[in-house]
């Protein structure tokens, strides 16, 4: 036997609850006495005290802020930034909308609430956030120097004491833009000196600093294919100055040609991370960590793992989740969508499943983990909708615990949450969020075609709005049927990336329904494994899709009076709203398959010629 803290790590903690209700907490550092302080409260709240000995799954659990420096948020559906912006203000609007402030304060200076998000974070088990959005633009990309640094120095105190290391998101071609170079070449002596000396400053004023967070050669943004290098050469620039200070630099692997011609069906957005990225695997230095998405496109409502997170063999990989609702319906639907993000890590590979995967192939297990983008705001309740908080407090369960089920996780939030409420009230509220992934993924594009969302703001749908433009998202719907040929004998071979399943991807009878259009291009009388066919499969969830939320409606008025009239408001009027949007899509979606393939409903529920 040994003593307890000298086999937990730094972050693992034991409680000990004895008989007479004495508690003792021990680890062996001062951030798992946080870690298990918060998680006896949470068994407090849960009436559920009991001894256990708890160690993280994920070594790095981070959160990433999109925030811009203008107070706006991208992607955000809470709010203005709780960081950056006008004091007051929760208002979208551009920096220059607000003359009172000089040009060194862009900060909102909300310290009370910025110490509410570190204490929440902390209390979930997080340990690394960066601060700003990865499309650095104005303002931000002086965060880095002075007199800008002094204020996010004051931001990553408070993070500090809640023992969560900070990082920024820096421009790569900061030197040229504010550094008065004429290039930015990672392997330009005079480049490397500059962020030499930029570094060794951050780390005089932020001694725990955790490093840089970086895109590059993305959607417009600059990066080391300008000057004929390749990633790990620009990956490797910022890690080898910040390995003095024991830094990291998270490289983001969404690398693709966001100017495709849609006429030319050998190109695959789909293969982009993994012909970016998979033939540098051992070339990127021991502190450079990839942070790859968890699908190959784009966080849609169904995609395939990226293929890229099981086949890196000598490579720290981070792996990418998006809180915020980009296309899972703004925080206006309701969607929980941990059954996705734990079916995704649950990816089996020769290595064990994705989750167990990325400590066994890195360089630096402890440079691994899990990463995803902030659902956050100034809005009162911080998410927009009140339910979103779900995926916010389940992300964070998600990164800590690999044995906890989704269900297991709502249950916690929702008895945490409403916890003044009865119990047949909080299974209403659990009942709702088990199935509100489905619902959503029922009344948006089927089987995991991708793209056929509203273009403008990716909320609501949009069926042919992507499919003639440059952003490489297609689904090649026309008269006779509809999907994909991602196989190597007649499609963009992006099957091949699987080793392991290419045999199964590259059949259409082999390979999963879920993601049969993503794999395949099928005709619309193509029969899937539940017996169906794909059209009739698309009509039948479109029309369940609504039915399903407008039983959310009524179950959330049925709990009217018996929870907070505020939180029962705020869901009820997104409901609203949601089954709206439900219908918009229903009717959307089916009309457009009806139109091209001129097959009818069998059920002879109305269409539109």
């Amino acid at each position: 036997m040994c003593d307890v803290r000298s086999c937990l790590d730094e972050e693992g903690f034991h409680i000990d609850v004895a008989q007479g209700g004495n508690v003792r907490i021990e680890s062996s550092s001062t951030k798992g006495l946080l870690y298990g302080f918060y998680a006896w409260l949470r068994d407090v709240g849960l009436k559920a005290e009991h001894s256990h000995t708890e160690i993280p799954d994920q070594k790095l659990r981070m959160i990433n802020q999109w925030d811009q420096a203008d107070g706006s948020v991208e992607r955000g559906y809470a709010g203005e930034s709780i960081f950056y912006g006008r004091w007051g203000s929760n208002v979208h609007a551009e920096f220059f909308d607000f003359p009172e402030r000089s040009a060194a304060d862009v900060f909102r200076g909300d310290i009370s609430r910025i110490r509410d998000y570190a204490r929440f974070l902390a209390s979930v088990g997080i340990n690394a956030i960066s601060l700003n959005n990865v499309n650095v633009r104005s303002y931000a990309t002086r965060f880095i120097v002075e007199p800008y640094l002094q204020r996010i120095a004051e931001i990553t105190r408070i993070f500090s004491s809640f023992g969560i290391k900070s990082f920024l998101a820096v421009n790569f071609a900061a030197p040229k833009v504010i550094g008065n170079l004429t290039t930015s070449d990672p392997c330009d002596k005079k480049v490397i000196a500059w962020w030499e000396k930029v570094v060794d400053h951050i780390y005089e004023v932020i001694p725990d600093f955790g490093g840089f967070v970086v895109k590059a050669d993305s959607e417009g943004e600059p990066g080391p294919y300008q000057y004929g290098r390749d990633h790990a050469d620009g990956a490797n620039l910022f890690a080898r100055v910040l390995a003095p200070h024991h830094g990291i630099v998270i490289w983001r692997a969404f690398v693709y040609n966001s100017h495709t011609d849609w006429r030319d069906r050998s190109v695959d957005r789909a293969r982009a991370a993994f012909d970016n990225f998979a033939a540098l695997d051992g070339k990127f230095d021991v502190n450079a960590v990839l942070q790859v998405k968890f699908g190959p496109i784009d966080f849609q409502t169904r995609e395939p793992l990226s293929p890229l997170l099981a086949r890196m063999q000598k490579t720290n990989l981070i792996m990418e989740f998006e809180i915020t609702a980009e296309y899972l319906g703004h925080q206006i639907d309701v969607n929980y969508v941990l059954p996705q993000w734990i079916g995704m890590a649950s990816w089996q590979s020769p290595e064990g499943s994705i989750r167990e995967r990325l400590p066994r192939v890195a360089r630096q297990p402890q440079f691994t983990g899990f990463a995803a983008i902030s659902n956050v705001g100034m809005d009162e309740n911080w998410t927009g909708n009140t339910l979103a908080q779900a995926n916010l407090y389940g992300y964070a369960r998600f990164c800590w615990s690999k044995s906890l089920t989704s269900q297991e996780i709502a249950h916690e939030w929702v008895d945490l949450s409403f916890e003044n409420s009865t119990t047949a009230t909080k299974q209403v509220i659990e009942s709702i969020l088990n199935r509100s992934n489905k619902a959503y993924e029922d009344y948006c594009a089927p089987l995991g075609v991708g793209f056929m969302v509203n273009r403008n703001g990716h909320y609501g749908p949009g069926p042919d709005d992507y499919e003639f433009d440059r952003w490489g998202t297609y689904h090649y719907a026309d008269r006779d049927g509809v999907g994909v040929d991602r196989t190597s004998a007649t499609g963009t071979g992006f099957a091949g990336q699987y080793p392991s399943l290419y045999s199964y991807l590259e059949k259409p009878e082999t390979t999963p329904d879920e993601l049969l259009l993503f794999f395949h291009h099928v005709n619309y009388s193509y029969r899937l494994h539940c017996g169906e066919t794909v059209i009739q499969h698309i009509y039948n969830t479109h029309f369940a899709g609504v039915e399903e939320v407008e039983k959310f409606v009524d179950e959330w008025n049925s709990i009217q009076g018996d929870i907070e009239p505020l939180d029962w408001e705020n869901v009820a009027e997104r409901l609203r709203r949601q089954k709206a949007n439900a219908i918009n899509w229903r009717d959307q979606i089916n009309t457009f398959f009806w139109r091209l393939s001129g097959i009818a409903d069998e059920q002879g529920r109305s269409l539109y010629s």
